[in-house]
């Protein structure tokens, strides 16, 4: 019992670190997964490490099979995915395991990719390997939480970025909002911003304050998100940040189809046509547009209505909030009314953890379900 309980052990330890290396590729390898993949030879030792690369390929699979050479052979990997099992861009990962002689698999969850989705665990218990899977399952599934949410849903995983004074401010009645939070919290921002597949804001934001939208930390240079921006009747204004540099990170603009975005194209902005009403853009199949482009985690940072319309709709699947310790009183809320009934129609959220960035609190939160 006891030898079963430290294997159980040791292979939580080593899934820990193939969830640790899967988080790399997050913000960089969709509309893959991000994986990581360990292998352990028959003495014990780690011979190989591996996750997905930027752009999806190659697999994290493949790398550690790579450094791992012959000491694959006999050895025990330790997977944050399920392998998967189907020719695509790349061969099957579960036959190049099976194929570099591995005697045993370990894997964290299942892949909800209908192509995959229990065919690569079968494929490799056919071929003999020993099988463990569900290690470390629900981190797992948080760290890819917004591939599944892609699969599943059909749109991206939505985290909703606030960042307001203890009373819920985000800006003066002026419009004044530079800045609310400190210099840490800022940062931080940007390290969201490298970890997710796009950012997106309203209009309204980029005609306030005409952002940049970039990860602006050393060693984050190399890190494009896509920048979405919603606007209706394209009143991207050519001369803005996000228009000058369009050509060197992209930038995508959905708006309505008899919108005019000629000169938007010419300078190298993406145009996403959706249907529009009364109210703007239907949200629904902009983040169904959004998915079928490959994107799986959308960081959102403004503004306020935009922030009102995604929960209204409940489309945001994670929240997090920065607390500035600063009491404005009279100023623009970061949420709007958001027409409730009854307290039973509130959008719920179960509380995951609180930080210290400076003099700032980040408080973070998941949709209840």
């Amino acid at each position: 019992m006891k030898a079963a309980l430290h294997d159980e052990r040791l292979d939580e330890r080593y899934m820990a670190l193939a969830l640790g290396l899967a988080r790399r590729g997050l913000g960089r390898v969709w509309p893959n997964p991000a994986v990581g993949c360990v292998i352990v030879d028959v003495d014990g030792h780690v011979a190989g490490r591996g996750w997905t690369q930027s752009g999806g390929r190659p697999h994290a699979e493949t790398e550690a099979l790579r450094q791992a050479g012959s000491r694959a052979r006999g050895a025990t990997a330790f997977v944050s995915l399920e392998p998967c099992s189907h020719h695509g861009k790349t061969p099957p990962c579960a036959q190049a395991l099976i194929d570099a002689g591995l005697a045993r698999v370990v894997s964290a969850i299942e892949d909800p990719d209908a192509r995959v989705s229990g065919a690569g665990h079968a494929l490799l218990q056919a071929a003999g390997l020993a099988m463990r899977t569900r290690v470390l399952a629900s981190q797992a599934a948080e760290l890819n939480a917004g591939f599944f949410c892609r699969i599943k849903l059909d749109r991206p995983e939505i985290t909703l970025k606030l960042a307001t004074t203890l009373d819920g401010k985000i800006a003066l009645p002026s419009g004044e909002s530079r800045w609310i939070t400190g210099e840490s919290a800022r940062a931080h921002v940007h390290l969201l911003r490298a970890r997710h597949d796009a950012i997106m804001i309203g209009i309204g934001s980029v005609l306030a304050d005409d952002p940049e939208l970039t990860c602006r930390l050393p060693g984050l240079e190399a890190s494009k998100p896509v920048r979405i921006v919603l606007d209706t009747n394209a009143r991207l204004p050519l001369g803005s940040k996000l228009v000058r540099t369009a050509q060197s990170q992209p930038v995508w603009l959905l708006s309505a189809p008899n919108a005019e975005t000629m000169a938007l194209q010419a300078a190298g902005v993406k145009i996403i046509t959706l249907p529009a009403g009364p109210n703007g853009l239907d949200l629904s199949l902009a983040l169904k547009a959004l998915a079928q482009e490959g994107l799986t985690r959308i960081l959102v940072e403004g503004g306020a209505a935009l922030a009102t319309s995604l929960l209204r709709a409940k489309f945001v699947d994670r929240l997090l909030w920065f607390r500035a310790p600063a009491v404005m009183g009279a100023g623009i809320p970061a949420v709007a009314s958001l027409g409730l009934a009854s307290l039973g129609d509130m959008s719920r959220f179960r509380h995951q953890r609180t930080v210290r960035l400076g003099d700032d609190a980040l408080e973070t939160y998941r949709a209840a379900p």
